[in-house]
């Protein structure tokens, strides 16, 4: 049984009642179920349709960012933190440097 601390202690099926505590146990596991599309961004450019067009295998594109800035970590399309890259032998990883606070709005 969970208790909360404090002057007015109770369980937490006291709290939230019984059929909370039931439902809050089930979705524990459901989220093992759940996928988020993770992205790291680099950085960014703009270029003209007609470039884009004619990019090939082996084109590069310069990004507004140098090697030693940060990059963003997006969560389904939002951002939730900011790092920066690792490289190790031929393994490239990003270290997380700092959560970022939700936006108002967002779940």
């Amino acid at each position: 049984m969970v208790i909360i601390a404090g002057a007015n202690a109770k369980s937490l099926s006291e709290v939230l009642g019984p059929s909370s505590l039931v439902a809050a146990v089930l979705t524990v596991p459901t989220l093992d179920k759940v996928t988020v599309d993770l992205m790291v961004v680099l950085g960014t450019t703009t270029m003209p349709i007609h470039q884009v067009l004619r990019l090939s295998r082996g084109a590069i594109i310069e990004l507004d960012a140098t090697e030693a800035d940060e990059v963003k970590v997006l969560a389904n399309n939002l951002p939730v933190a900011s790092g920066v890259v690792l490289v190790d032998r031929n393994r490239i990883a990003v270290e997380v440097k700092q959560m970022l606070p939700r936006t108002p709005g967002t779940r």
